[in-house]
């Protein structure tokens, strides 16, 4: 046997309680807030299951069955725990004294069939009309971060815009966790690494941008930015390497710059915090904001804004795509429509400038001659 069907053997030994949902394609993640409660999200719900570990000692060895085969240790000194099952789903544990409760370990599962724009379009997280702006700005090389808070479909909808990346092509796609798949052959994977015991082999986002920089990319594509990388990602984004592509945690597009804005000044480059402001300014064009709807537990683009720069010290933002809510469905289906908010982008002639006359079908309102 392979040391992967080792571990997985041993895995389903270990998770026994919860490999039904391991199993079950409609749920997305799975939180065990101590070994007696055990929660799901299924198509964007919290569910609490009857499922529960034997023991906080059985709970305990399954988190330690994860780290020894990602090469971890998690112990009193190191509570916390960073891992990627065989199947690529995301691990994180943190064990006592640091949880009060007991140990508590959350599964972000891996899947499979990644989202593309057309499965966004059909279960209405993106409008017709609203898909077709973003595709032709991915071709014109707009800079686009895509923010949300946790569990919007961030990454979900990084995938799928990166669908609209010409296959010619040169991709570089950097992540703390390998989850983006791109269809496009010239596509690199880099993927950060943790450091060991004693602190070598650590390798961060950042030193992997760097790196990135020196193997002629046409297109960067970060999975999230959350700490010093991103001056080096906004530095880039004005200085040759525009289309850029990335997600960052917010709850608005303002909210989206000013994340930026300060991950910039955890650099160890230190530059004046009007600098750092004016470069992000110049730097993003489009932020897609996504949203969760408790409600129904639906995901959905909620605006399409364009960063017009800065007014004096503030940024200048215009909205470009925007949801209007008008109710519920008798089944409790949150009615909404993402639709223009009637603002030309500062960039409106740039798709006839470059011969993208086929592509304007739904959005002629949005481009000028």
């Amino acid at each position: 046997m392979t040391r992967e069907a080792i571990f997985e053997a041993s895995l389903d030994y270990f998770l026994t309680p919860i490999s039904p949902f391991l199993k079950d394609d409609t749920i997305t993640e799975i939180m065990v807030n101590g070994f007696n409660e055990v929660y799901i999200e299924r198509r964007g719900r919290l569910e609490q299951t009857p499922a529960r570990f034997p023991s906080e000692d059985a709970l305990l060895s399954a988190v330690h069955n994860i780290a020894q085969y990602v090469g971890r240790e998690i112990d009193d000194s190191r509570p916390v725990l960073d891992a990627r099952l065989p199947d690529g789903s995301r691990v994180h544990a943190i064990i006592p004294p640091s949880a009060r409760r007991g140990t508590y370990l959350t599964i972000r599962k891996f899947t499979r069939d990644i989202m593309n724009l057309d499965e966004l379009t059909r279960l209405g997280s993106i409008s017709p009309p609203a898909r077709e702006f973003l595709e032709i700005c991915v071709r014109l090389h707009k800079n686009i971060i895509v923010a949300g808070g946790t569990g919007t479909g961030k990454t979900s909808l990084l995938n799928a815009l990166s669908t609209a990346i010409p296959e010619e092509e040169r991709i570089i796609v950097i992540e703390d966790s390998s989850e983006l798949r791109l269809n496009q052959p010239h596509t690199l994977y880099m993927e950060a690494q943790q450091s060991d015991a004693h602190g070598q082999g650590g390798l961060s986002i950042r030193q992997l941008f760097k790196a990135s920089l020196r193997m002629r990319p046409d297109r960067i594509v970060v999975g999230e930015v959350r700490s010093g990388e991103a001056l080096d990602m906004i530095q880039s984004m004005i200085s040759g390497h525009a289309g850029s592509l990335t997600t960052v945690h917010a709850s608005t597009p303002h909210d989206a710059l000013v994340r930026l804005e300060t991950l910039s000044l955890m650099s160890d480059v230190e530059i004046p915090v009007h600098v750092a402001r004016a470069q992000v300014g110049s730097a993003v064009h489009l932020i897609v904001q996504l949203a969760r709807f408790s409600e129904d537990g639906s995901r959905r683009i909620t605006r399409i804004a364009e960063c017009c720069g800065l007014d004096g010290e503030k940024y200048v933002l215009q909205d470009l795509f925007i949801t209007q809510l008008h109710g519920k469905t008798r089944g409790g289906k949150i009615i909404a429509e993402l639709a223009t908010a009637g603002n030309l982008p500062t960039f409106s002639k740039e798709a006839y400038e470059q011969g993208m006359d086929n592509r304007i079908q739904l959005t002629r309102d949005l481009w000028r001659k």
